[in-house]
């Protein structure tokens, strides 16, 4: 009788857990794909479920975080509406966008930093071309050089970055950087982050993880942003993680990692640098030299009216998260003639996959380049399950073969691109720290029109005939993956 009386108990509570569980993701307004998912696995797998969710279920940024981000706000309010009236001051108030009117119009009412004007821009694409163009801005510093990268990882070519950062603290300049806590770890627990130290160079962690800290931070929000500033007036962003491709990898057998950087010249760097100064001073509560500075807006040379006009947009958990996915479905509807697209990570959510799908149908070449070879087996298995309602909408979908290609990019009539660290996964979309260039430039559409196409040379078309015709297993195998897509 007393055995029952503990199992009615046990499942009393039981069920009040499952049902305060369900509620919780019931009432947290998350894409409902995201929610089904949650509650499948909560009642599928209930123990793990629970756990699973205490860990990766929401954006918990911690309390420490969340107080020092709203400390921040009275100074990033100060920097962003100092720098409108001094970029007010020296461009003309007219609309500098001839198409995509919505993408720009969505930029300007949805985001505090202003539209920045006169910004010289140059792709790099290829690890030979990034790493030496990188390393000739690193030795001619002069005053700073702010780093921050997801993945540091110092072997083979990567070491010269160090060496170079370490000769510049020697010439006095004034070195930060910021590297991710899990894809740095190699770095940050090494040797090098001690001799930066020990040379004057600040090294931040950024969003740490430990046993300790699952318990009050979600352990799986990433600081996946890149960026490289030198002298607050010349920057690097993109795809390219701070690795030798020859060297970083080589086990997963995916081939060189392919990437593609944006060399700026102009306002947009003083942008970046404050992003990373936002971050430092999220994870150390120290102050924030880029928002108490007075900037002058350059003026002469490449750096006047003629550069390209450009949005910034930083994203994360500390962010509207709608706004970069809204920046993204709008670039797609907006799509008239062109719609070419490179991400190595491809896990649309429903939103993002009707876009593309009604821009095929209306007529839009759009075509969706990614690796023939991925490093993650989830991703590349849930990705294709999207391929065949995909390609019957028209949709050309291109298998890059000469390695992972990992160039994140969407550009549009080749006029207006995005371009920056985001993968067209979930994760990215609403999840990670990421950053993304929109670029409203003829010239820099060509530039990476011709990237995209050097890579479409090396890449094979998916057949839709062939495709429909592959093995039960494996669509059986990829339509599972897909049910899980929500939380890859």
């Amino acid at each position: 009788m007393e055995t029952t009386w503990y199992s009615w108990l046990f499942g009393a509570a039981y069920l009040s857990a499952i049902i305060a569980f369900a509620v919780v993701v019931i009432m947290t307004r998350r894409p409902v794909g995201v929610s089904l998912a949650w509650l499948v696995l909560l009642f599928a797998l209930p123990v793990a479920g629970f756990v699973l969710y205490l860990l990766l279920g929401s954006p918990r940024l911690g309390i420490g975080r969340l107080k020092r981000m709203h400390a921040l706000y009275p100074d990033y309010a100060q920097w962003y509406q100092h720098l409108a009236r001094i970029i007010s001051g020296s461009e003309p108030s007219c609309c500098p966008v001839t198409s995509h009117h919505g993408i720009f119009s969505l930029a300007e009412k949805s985001m505090s930093i202003p539209l920045l004007p006169g910004n010289h821009l140059q792709l790099f694409s290829g690890f030979a071309n990034i790493i030496e163009h990188l390393l000739r801005d690193i030795e001619n510093a002069r005053q700073s050089v702010v780093i921050e990268f997801y993945i540091w990882e110092p072997v083979g070519r990567a070491v010269e970055v160090a060496e170079a950062v370490i000769r510049a603290s020697r010439r006095g300049v004034d070195c930060l950087v910021v590297l991710d806590n899990v894809g740095s770890r190699g770095f940050l627990n090494g040797i090098w982050t001690r001799r930066f130290r020990l040379e004057g160079i600040s090294v931040t962690a950024s969003m740490s993880a430990g046993p300790l800290r699952m318990l009050v931070e979600r352990i799986d929000i990433r600081n996946h942003r890149k960026i490289l500033v030198v002298d607050d007036q010349v920057a690097w962003t993109g795809s390219f993680n701070l690795v030798d491709p020859s060297l970083f990898k080589q086990e997963a057998q995916v081939g060189q990692w392919v990437d593609a950087m944006v060399r700026i010249d102009g306002v947009a760097a003083h942008v970046l640098a404050a992003i990373v100064q936002w971050d430092i001073a999220l994870e150390t509560g120290q102050g924030h030299p880029s928002f108490n500075r007075q900037y002058e807006y350059p003026t002469g040379g490449h750096r006047g009216r003629d550069g390209a006009f450009v949005h910034v947009l930083p994203s994360g958990p500390d962010a509207d998260r709608t706004i970069l996915q809204q920046v993204l479905l709008t670039a797609i509807y907006e799509s008239r003639q062109e719609l070419l697209i490179s991400t190595p990570y491809f896990v649309p959510d429903e939103a993002l996959l009707t876009a593309l799908k009604s821009a095929a149908m209306r007529g839009v070449d759009v075509q969706l380049l990614v690796p023939e070879k991925n490093d993650s087996k989830m991703v590349y298995h849930a990705s294709r399950s999207y391929y065949q309602e995909l390609l019957q909408a028209g949709v050309t979908i291109q298998q890059f073969r000469g390695g992972l290609l990992h160039t994140k990019c969407v550009l549009v009539d080749r006029e207006t691109a995005l371009f920056g660290t985001v993968n067209l996964d979930m994760r990215s979309v609403w999840l990670n720290y990421e950053v993304t260039l929109i670029i409203y430039d003829d010239g820099f559409g060509q530039q990476i029109f011709h990237v995209l196409q050097s890579y479409i040379n090396q890449a094979g078309a998916v057949d839709s005939n062939r495709w429909s015709k592959r093995p039960f297993r494996q669509k059986l195998l990829e339509n599972t993956l897909q049910l899980l897509s929500p939380l890859l």
